[in-house]
């Protein structure tokens, strides 16, 4: 009889704690490491060799939207193709429970543009066999999962469940008896395995409210008071037990939005994940001033974390779909409605002058004229490919914006646009925002933004481009960013690190030869949907529960995962 189900050998080990890298093997028992050292391998049914490959704790990925995809796509992807063996779901207060049966289209409509998630997809894919949120997690514990799923209970079905859609999307303030029983719903959430609530908080006109509902109008938790925010923190510390993710930006006063977000941390006792910690090439103080803002609530004794992005992948976008430039109102207008409504609203000279007039912030891309014309789906416009519009304005003397409509319109808005990233381009400013303490690595948005965003590969990119080809960081510290400092800031109870005990989610990689492939467009989603994908390439093996999930690179169709109730699992 075998001492180990499975010994990895002879790899070099980066635990996620940052200690110094070390030669050992790892002996695996009933998905968990159950001895680190120098291991015989006939006493394992299965041996992996690890031979000048480095072995470290699988990657964390605490911001991603896959509460819909995961009915249909068990591995998670982009995430599980780039080492990531857990994901956090729930994030900015979105989500699809509790949901009353009448509501469950509404709900899905809401993420067709706050999170550009298909509708058709969602509609085929969700088996809607829930209607609380307990009932959410037992039907994710029955689905097939090849990564760990760790849930935030969403603030926005709260709010709708308890004062209705209309009320809670126009601001009202609870009652006391509605707070009371938001406050339940919360509790009762995190009776069954929610790890604490999030809430995306950007106010009307407050300049970066780039993520609106399907039709326009502000989500629930934009509108919400901070008084809510506040006894929905009391109830984690009555608990003492989970966390906190939220983005706030309720006007011109970052200080004052800042000073609340700390209360809430205070008050709760718990960690607060602010989203988003971002490098803006053309304004460092905007990174600058949050990371000081990190630092100062530490040292008041206020676990405040950043998550910082950390990819610069950029979006490719065509304004059929297009919604990440909501923070400007002209441009929302114009961007709503139905294909035939867009395609009059950008013809119309009166509204083209008016987004000329209010041109889309920097909070999701760069300027626009910096935006590149990538792909027409049409014999028109062809000598403009890979021409940023401010060029193609010069050759047309037109205004980037008129030449940019120009080309939507007489493409049936299928044109495709590839816009930066504000942090694109400053290794500088990223270097900063990596070597913040009190940053974590991330912001995927895994599940969301599907034809738009291929951030998932964040965990290649940190290594290979950071690491590797910039030496910002070593790998010692950045096993720890991806690992152990998610873990602990999420409540993940004992993952994040290779240690006797354990969970076996474990990476074996390439060093060498390990990047993120080119994106690719492939029809992989229910109803016949296409999304944007960039795959990996160097994952030799990525165990989950101690089982391997990826095989060079490729999936191996084992669903290992485990929906972590609490945290456990």
């Amino acid at each position: 009889m075998t001492t180990f189900d499975t010994i990895i050998k002879n790899g070099t080990i980066f635990d996620g704690t940052r200690i110094p890298r070390y030669r050992a093997d790892i002996g695996i028992k009933d998905g968990v490491i159950a001895k680190i050292g120098r291991l015989d391998a006939k006493d394992a049914s299965k041996v992996i060799d690890a031979e000048g490959k480095h072995v470290c704790p699988g990657f964390i990925d605490l911001h991603t939207h896959y509460d819909a995809q995961l009915f249909w796509d068990p591995y998670c992807t982009l995430s599980g193709w780039h080492g990531i063996t857990s994901v956090v779901i729930g994030n900015c207060g979105f989500g699809f429970a509790p949901v009353a049966p009448e509501l469950r289209e509404r709900s899905m409509l809401s993420m067709t543009r706050v999170e550009a998630i298909p509708f058709e997809s969602m509609k085929a894919g969700m088996p809607w066999d829930w209607v609380t949120f307990p009932d959410y997690l037992d039907s994710i514990d029955r689905t097939p999962k090849a990564i760990n799923i760790l849930p935030y209970v969403p603030v926005a079905p709260l709010l709708t469940w308890v004062m209705g859609m209309e009320r809670a999307k126009a601001g009202a303030m609870p009652t006391a008896a509605e707070e009371a029983e938001i406050c339940r719903l919360l509790e009762e959430a995190m009776d069954a395995g929610g790890c604490g609530w999030s809430a995306q908080r950007l106010a009307p006109g407050c300049g970066a409210d780039v993520q609106r509902d399907f039709d326009g109008t502000p989500m629930p938790t934009d509108v919400m008071h901070n008084e809510t925010c506040i006894a929905l923190a009391k109830v984690l510390a009555k608990r003492n037990e989970g966390f906190i993710q939220m983005t706030m930006l309720s006007g011109n006063d970052p200080a004052k939005d800042r000073a609340h977000m700390e209360e809430v941390a205070a008050v709760s006792g718990r960690p607060l994940l602010y989203n988003v910690v971002q490098a803006v090439a053309s304004d460092p103080e905007i990174h600058r001033s949050t990371l000081r803002w990190l630092a100062e609530c530490h040292a008041r004794g206020n676990k405040v974390y950043g998550q910082g992005l950390t990819t610069d992948s950029g979006f490719t976008f065509s304004l059929d779909e297009w919604n990440l430039w909501d923070d400007s109102p002209a441009w929302r207008h114009v961007t709503t409605g139905t294909v035939e409504e867009r395609l009059a609203k950008m013809a119309d000279p009166a509204l083209r002058q008016s987004l000329k007039d209010n041109p889309p912030g920097i909070a999701a891309t760069g300027p626009i004229e910096e935006t590149v014309l990538v792909r027409t789906h049409s014999d028109k416009f062809n000598e403009f490919k890979d021409h940023k519009l401010s060029l193609i304005a010069q050759k047309t003397g037109k205004h980037p914006i008129d030449a940019m409509l120009d080309i939507a319109v007489g493409t049936n808005l299928k044109a495709e646009f590839f816009a930066t990233l504000p942090n694109a381009g400053n290794l500088q400013y990223m270097k900063e925002i990596i070597d913040d303490p009190y940053v974590t690595f991330g912001v995927s948005d895994g599940g969301a933004h599907t034809r738009f965003l291929t951030a998932g590969r964040y965990p290649t990119e940190a290594i290979s481009k950071y690491v590797r080809e910039h030496k910002m960081l070593s790998l010692e510290e950045v096993h720890w960013r991806l690992s152990a400092l998610p873990a602990a800031l999420a409540g993940f109870n004992n993952r994040g690190q290779i240690k006797v005990g354990a969970p076996a989610d474990i990476v074996v990689y390439d060093y060498e030869k390990l990047e993120a492939l080119p994106a690719e467009i492939t029809h992989d989603m229910p109803a016949g949907e296409w999304r944007r994908v960039q795959r990996a390439k160097g994952y030799d093996y990525v165990l989950v529960n101690g089982q391997v999930t990826i095989d060079h690179d490729r999936q191996t169709d084992t669903y290992s995962g485990r929906l972590l109730r609490h945290g456990d699992g």
